[in-house]
């Protein structure tokens, strides 16, 4: 699972301006992850997912969500050939795809008994907890870029 979606990337790379889709993909994915978390710990009150993952919160996902739209629309336009409203549109669409695939890779690491993946950064996890949103954000974002530009006038 997590090879095949990672390799999504290597596809992004092949299309024109590809080098900024990785970029703004990469960034996006990982800003949203960050910036959950600060706002889960800053503001979280309610939990996500409970017995998936205990300590995400919904304010966590908002901030994030929200911090992730903004920085899209600045992002979009420097990196890639997207206007701000088409990247804040892809914005918004990783972010939820993000926590579709943290929160599944949570479900895996529950079955098989295991809490964290590594202590990469502190309260954070490890390496593939810092991959996991890929998982569902790249190929999300390549077939995402696909249909974009089939939709434009050139």
């Amino acid at each position: 699972m997590t090879v095949f979606s990672l390799s999504y990337i290597a596809r992004l790379v092949t299309l024109a301006n590809g080098n900024g889709l990785v970029l703004f993909l990469l960034m996006i994915t990982q800003l949203n992850d960050v910036s959950q978390y600060i706002s889960g710990k800053m503001f979280g009150r309610t939990p996500l997912a409970p017995t998936l993952s205990p300590n995400k919160t919904r304010e966590g996902m908002l901030g994030g969500l929200a911090t992730t739209a903004v920085i899209a629309s600045f992002l979009g336009p420097l990196l890639t050939p997207l206007s701000s409203l088409i990247a804040v549109i892809y914005g918004t669409a990783l972010a939820l795809a993000g926590v579709a695939g943290d929160l599944t890779v949570s479900a895996i690491k529950r079955m098989a008994g295991v809490k964290d993946a590594g202590k990469l950064l502190p309260g954070h996890g490890g390496f593939f907890d810092r991959v996991d949103s890929l998982i569902y954000t790249a190929p999300l974002f390549f077939y995402g870029i696909l249909v974009w530009q089939e939709m434009q006038p050139y």
